[in-house]
């Protein structure tokens, strides 16, 4: 009876951080030179929201992202993503715990000699994915983003609305829980921004926890989402619906 317990008490204590996809706490961190880069900050999403983490540049959105895949580690606070406690991860587990997150950057980031199918199944082999499952996987997410027919094609035969799909596709393919996109329409013209911001609602709707790291104000405006609001290292809004908050 009493090992029950006990196991019922582990199960409580965990409940409250696991309910949330991400979730930070009293979170403080400097630059090298001692300046403050995000200030007591406190976030919570849970699973399956769309978020946007808006702020021009300086506002500290740079810093939280690399928080969140543990590229740096905060100076105080507590950081859980996807169940991960990322203040006392061992190194070596940093890899595993990556898996969970998809990430596109506004650069692209693709393998510039290598052809759509390759980039995106470099994802896999990265996990050690067998040839069958790639041959399997790679074609039905390249589809899911409308890239079917473009799969033998390199990088610089592409738009960069296109170019942006296929690194849509390489966060995608090995189904994390989290997608953070930070700035993912930066080099993109007003029409590809919109198609690619659609292609990220239908990605949330389809459960993927969503995170857009952005200071373009149109699309924060335009998609009336939940909007967290960084100015000099501190959430100064979040709102449901919320827009983009010009700085005074």
């Amino acid at each position: 009876m009493a090992k029950d317990t006990k196991k019922k008490r582990k199960v409580k204590a965990n409940s409250n951080v696991e309910k949330y996809a991400i979730c930070l706490e009293n979170i403080n961190k400097s630059y090298e030179d001692g300046v403050p880069a995000l200030t007591d900050v406190n976030l919570k999403i849970t699973p399956g929201e769309f978020v946007f983490i808006a702020g021009e540049t300086g506002s500290g959105k740079s810093t939280l992202i690399k928080l969140l895949l543990r590229e740096i580690k905060a100076d105080s606070g507590n950081i859980n993503v996807c169940g991960y406690d990322l203040m006392r991860i061992k190194r070596r587990n940093v890899p595993k715990f990556r898996r969970n997150l998809g990430v596109v950057f506004q650069n692209f980031r693709l393998l510039k000699e290598r052809n759509v199918y390759d980039n995106v199944a470099f994802a896999q082999r990265i996990i050690q994915k067998s040839e069958r499952e790639i041959r399997k996987n790679v074609p039905s997410i390249l589809s899911a983003v409308g890239l079917a027919g473009k799969y033998k094609a390199k990088p610089k035969q592409l738009s960069g609305g296109e170019q942006q799909r296929v690194a849509l596709a390489r966060a995608l393919v090995n189904k994390p829980s989290i997608l953070l996109a930070d700035e993912p329409t930066g080099n993109l013209d007003p029409k590809n921004t919109t198609e690619i911001m659609h292609l990220l609602e239908k990605i949330n709707e389809n459960g993927t926890t969503v995170v857009v790291v952005t200071h373009n104000r149109e699309i924060v405006n335009l998609m009336q989402r939940r909007v967290i609001t960084l100015r000099k290292g501190v959430i100064v809004s979040d709102e449901e619906k919320g827009g983009y908050i010009d700085e005074d």
